[in-house]
């Protein structure tokens, strides 16, 4: 995993400077990188699946939130290659409201089971982000801009999970966020 992480970043640092005159375009890696964390939806989604993560413990604060990006890269792809989804600003919607709930239940999850929800709600996601590239877009800039985007929300909601269980042990913290998370996703799906 941190072979991945790391290839991934070197990948990132070799490639900026080399495009550097198109990240500024708007239509590449910075039109990528801020859809995740402009849109309000897939920003809560992310910031849980970081929650989630740290509540899970030991490999899942990296595993899980690699599994998303592994599989909203994906989606993406699929979205990209305007192969349609069906619901999908449903799946996106239900993610917020079902990431919210699972913090929100005094209940550690099985691994396997967040794992599998996080896998199917990032194709959603993806799949949006690839659909809505701009079409002066360099897909490759715009695919990294999004996994850039996502990954550092990811990692916010780590820190964020550590900090709050540090300063609560009993998850009382983390489990009302979940719930105003999860009732945020419920208008959302209301909304769709």
């Amino acid at each position: 995993m941190m072979r991945f992480i790391t290839l991934c970043s070197l990948t990132l640092f070799l490639a900026l400077p080399a495009q550097a005159h198109e990240l500024h375009s708007g239509g590449g890696f910075i039109s990528g990188f801020n859809h995740p964390v402009l849109g309000f939806d897939h920003l809560l989604a992310m910031i849980c699946v970081g929650l989630l993560s740290t509540r899970l413990g030991g490999r899942a604060i990296w595993t899980v939130p690699a599994i998303f990006v592994l599989f909203m890269l994906f989606g993406g792809i699929i979205g990209l290659l305007s192969i349609p989804i069906p619901f999908v600003e449903f799946g996106i919607a239900a993610s917020v409201l079902l990431l919210g709930l699972a913090l929100a239940i005094d209940k550690k999850l099985p691994q396997w089971l967040v794992m599998a929800f996080v896998a199917i709600f990032a194709i959603f996601h993806g799949h949006a982000h690839g659909v809505e590239m701009p079409q002066l877009a360099k897909p490759a800039l715009y695919v990294l801009g999004f996994i850039c985007g996502t990954s550092a929300i990811h990692i916010v909601g780590v820190i964020l999970g550590i900090a709050m269980q540090q300063k609560d042990p009993k998850n009382r913290m983390v489990r009302s966020s979940g719930g105003a998370i999860a009732l945020v996703g419920g208008y959302l799906l209301l909304s769709v």
